[in-house]
């Protein structure tokens, strides 16, 4: 009888502790705003940068490409070294110290006086964001109760889906206002650094100390536990590199539809959102791999729509169920990286799976490129759509019983 009364007292002294632990915590509040900043100010110029390049410097097509690509692949580079740094020392002040270098990049667009120097400060720019992106969704999971960290990285992307939904729309309303780049140059450097001082008045808890932790591995730079689903995440990489490079072109060739791209990515942008709201109660239930199935469903009806080129009705509708998979699908492809690394990893977990997702966002964007020049549009998203439902085949056959199997109770 005793015995039931304690385990009864335990199990009510455990979900009160679960009620008062919250999610909305200030520090968590505190890093999503600097999430928020960060990707404004950085994407309040990605789509005027072409414009900025033709009338400044008169650089044609390819020279433009050569020119904004750089920081892709400086992203791509530093990542892996990203995540072991973050796991390695304070991760505060990593944060910050990247935070501090990714504002003051902006003020090398306002000095940049050739082409050549444009170009050099644009692919160095890549250094910081890659870092910072590692660093702040590390932090992000920090601040969070462990009762509440499926939800809370849900809804951690909804701060970086917002700017990148109104940022663009911004930026080209406010170029139409004032007809000036400089200005815009100077709002995201502004942004950026009230983004940096937020990060300086996080409060993160003490890290508890691993024991037996190896010295060096190749487990410091990238999650070898997670391969498999490193390989099923850049699958679906691939088919939004080539949509979000190639949908304007597309939709014109295809379907006759002209000004139809902001539409198209606004309704892209709701899904994203929508699903993100949504889908956060269910990965608070635990329901990772049942969210995760069901975002890579909907993104594969999606993309099929989407290469089907049926009219505008699928182009649109298209947009609205890859918004809705994705929003779904990305939460719960991070929490299981998360899971099956040990708490000591988080940095290393978020390289991870933004290494996987922009190496299949890269192999897509050249591979839809080469199919078009050669097959044309419609062929390159067909290709999209199968690789879509393999991505979506694989997930269901292999892994979400890879990721049960190797699943770590942190």
């Amino acid at each position: 009888m005793l015995g039931v009364l304690f385990v009864t007292l335990q199990a009510i002294y455990a979900i009160i502790t679960i009620m008062e632990e919250k999610l909305w915590n200030k520090e968590y509040l505190k890093v999503m705003t600097s999430n928020f900043l960060l990707f404004f100010a950085f994407y309040l110029l990605t789509p005027l940068l072409p414009i900025y390049l033709d009338a400044q410097f008169s650089a044609d097509k390819h020279i433009i490409g050569v020119a904004l690509s750089g920081y892709v692949v400086a992203t791509l580079l530093i990542r892996p070294f990203s995540g072991y740094v973050v796991d390695s020392f304070n991760r505060k002040t990593v944060l910050s110290i990247c935070f501090f270098f990714f504002f003051l990049c902006f003020a090398g667009y306002i000095g940049a006086g050739t082409l050549l120097m444009f170009a050099i400060v644009r692919t160095l720019h890549g250094i910081p964001f890659g870092a910072t992106t590692v660093a702040n969704s590390t932090v992000a999971i920090d601040t969070l109760p462990s009762s509440r960290r499926n939800e809370g990285v849900g809804y951690y992307g909804l701060s970086n889906n917002l700017a990148m939904a109104i940022a663009p729309s911004a930026g080209i309303y406010l170029y139409g206002l004032t007809n000036n780049f400089e200005l815009l140059f100077w709002l995201s450097l502004i942004l950026a650094m009230v983004g940096f001082f937020v990060t300086t008045r996080v409060k993160l808890p003490a890290r508890a100390k691993v024991a037996n932790k190896p010295k060096m591995s190749l487990d410091h730079f990238f999650l070898g536990r997670a391969w498999l689903m490193a390989i099923n995440i850049s699958l679906f990489g691939l088919c939004w590199g080539v949509m979000s490079n190639y949908v304007a072109i597309y939709g014109r060739e295809s379907l006759g539809i002209t000004d139809g791209t902001g539409i198209f990515f606004a309704i892209l942008s709701g899904g994203l959102i929508l699903s993100r709201l949504f889908g956060a109660r269910q990965l608070r239930k635990g329901r990772i791999v049942q969210n995760c199935l069901r975002g890579v469903c909907l993104s594969t009806i999606g993309f099929a729509l989407f290469a089907g080129a049926f009219g505008p009705w699928s182009f649109y509708l298209s947009a609205l169920l890859v918004g809705l998979g994705n929003g779904q699908m990305y939460p719960a492809f991070l929490n299981m990286f998360l899971n099956v690394a040990r708490h000591d990893q988080r940095g290393t977990a978020n390289s991870s799976i933004l290494i996987s997702w922009d190496l299949g966002m890269g192999i897509g964007i050249l591979l839809g490129g080469f199919i078009a020049e050669y097959t044309g549009y419609g062929a390159a998203f067909r290709l999209v759509a199968a690789a879509q439902a393999a991505g979506a085949l694989l997930f269901a056959l292999a892994t979400r019983r890879f990721y049960l199997a190797r699943k770590i109770e942190n």
